[in-house]
């Protein structure tokens, strides 16, 4: 079996990215012949530029193509709209990271406009493009022969919004990575709790509310030993974006909770080979994230994040807000979930932590049996199944 694979992968610095870099590895291993057209270009954005690209692949020589949208990119969208014109017996596939959506923002014109235009002006120009936008996702995906999402309730905002009849969305979990189990660190009374916010740094992660928690549970137990690490990379279109530096608005908002310097530790732009030991050297990852209220306009956003699957993988528990579908992701006794924004029901949890760390150790341990259920492996069988059936459903069409 030949699969064509249309995806962002390393050295691009993305969760796709590295997703859709383990997704072809597994596969690969799994006897799939993994093919990557697109690796060392980047994929235009313009119908354009995807045309040019696109005539200079041998489509007819693939059982199939499959594709990872999402993250705000919308090549691999123009990509599968290309295919579906001139290959339109040739079986699509692609995994939806951001849904209920496919893509959120316009093509053509109104994105070009994003670089030109003020923030709120392209904002106000998105809603107004949305209607069309929508119907341009509605239309792909009805062409496509299998959506996947990985989390239920990501398959079933995506088959709502997208009106598609019942089965055409499969749910198959983010894929984990084969890591060694290390022991927890000293558990609370005998030593700090170790906390970790690990992923990009930049707006909408909700960091400013996990710092406030921080600052009750200190403010209600001055004496208790306490390590938080800030680590990921910061992304300086994001992070730097219109305005003062969001790393400094951070670390003034640390000056003022009167968070001293020992409590709270920075790591940034984390090396590959660094995130295991960074993750095992901590007692519970914290995701504080935030929906945006404006993106609320266009849809609801039901994806889930790389990082719960390292914690996972790592077999350590996590504490995160109800946004996306992180709800369903620590629904497996591997962790605890608080109403987004409320930092007074963050502090809680996290004092619950001090009080109880036997919690940490069960935590702990359901997190490992998830993380070895999802490993990739496992994972890479269930979509060689389903690969085997579309490339059997083309047969089937072609006889």
């Amino acid at each position: 079996m030949r699969i064509a694979l249309i995806a962002p992968l390393p050295p691009e610095q993305s969760g796709i990215a590295d997703y859709a870099d383990a997704f072809q590895n597994y596969l690969s291993q799994e006897g799939v012949e993994m093919v990557l057209p697109f690796k060392d270009q980047r994929l235009g954005s313009t119908a354009q530029q995807i045309d040019v690209q696109m005539q200079s692949i041998h489509w007819q020589d693939m059982d199939l193509v499959h594709a990872e949208l999402g993250g705000g990119r919308n090549g691999e969208f123009l990509a599968l709209e290309w295919l579906a014109q001139h290959y339109p017996l040739l079986p699509l596939s692609a995994t939806v990271h951001d849904p209920e959506r496919l893509i959120w923002r316009p093509l053509g014109w109104p994105n070009t406009l994003s670089q030109y235009l003020p923030r709120r002006a392209y904002q106000a120009l998105v809603l107004l493009c949305d209607p069309w936008t929508l119907a341009r996702e509605r239309r792909l995906a009805t062409k496509l022969t299998i959506l996947i999402a990985l989390t239920a309730l990501g398959a079933c905002r995506l088959a709502l919004r997208m009106r598609l009849p019942e089965g055409k969305v499969q749910q198959i979990a983010h894929g984990n990575q084969i890591i060694a189990p290390l022991a927890l660190p000293l558990l609370p009374p005998h030593g700090p709790l170790k906390l970790l916010y690990f992923g990009f740094i930049y707006r909408g992660k909700g960091i400013e509310d996990l710092i406030a928690a921080l600052a009750l549970l200190m403010a209600q137990r001055p004496a208790a030993l306490v390590e938080l690490t800030l680590a990921g990379g910061t992304a300086p279109e994001m992070t730097f974006a219109n305005g003062p530096s969001y790393l400094d608005e951070l670390k003034t908002q640390l000056q003022a909770a009167g968070l001293p310097a020992h409590v709270v530790h920075w790591q940034l732009d984390v090396p590959t080979a660094e995130i295991v030991p960074l993750i095992q050297s901590h007692h519970a990852l914290i995701l504080p994230y935030q929906e945006s209220k404006k993106l609320a306009y266009l849809g609801q956003m039901r994806g889930t994040s790389g990082v719960l699957s390292w914690a996972a993988a790592c077999g350590r528990s996590v504490i995160s807000s109800d946004a996306r579908s992180f709800a369903e992701e620590v629904s497996f006794g591997n962790g605890a979930v608080y109403p987004q924004g409320n930092t007074v029901a963050l502090a809680a949890l996290l004092l619950q932590l001090l009080d109880q760390p036997e919690l940490l150790v069960q935590r702990s341990a359901s997190a490992e049996a998830l993380g070895v259920m999802r490993r990739w492996p496992r994972t890479a069988q269930q979509f060689k199944k389903l690969f085997a059936d579309q490339k059997q459903g083309k047969t089937n069409a072609l006889d």
